[in-house]
């Protein structure tokens, strides 16, 4: 599975660690994801979902049927 947010579509972005003698190695900054399970009371069954820290906070914002269709129409979630 991808290391992207389904609800917000956050991904992975790389940069540089930078020791004390100033050198520059790349590294990769990765999303907070978690995998969890909501319930949707429009179908009335669990959605598992791999969101991360932000998304969870948009969801409990907006609502789970919401985000799922704003998920949808940015192409986050392909059904």
């Amino acid at each position: 599975m991808a290391k992207i947010c389904q609800i917000t579509g956050k991904t992975a972005m790389g940069g540089n660690n930078v020791s004390h003698s100033k050198r520059r190695t790349k590294r990769t900054f990765d999303v907070n994801l978690h995998t969890k399970r909501f319930f949707d009371e429009e179908t009335g069954k669990w959605i598992t979902l791999t969101v991360s820290a932000r998304g969870i906070k948009t969801i409990s914002k907006k609502g789970l049927g919401v985000a799922l269709k704003e998920a949808r129409e940015k192409g986050y979630i392909k059904n």
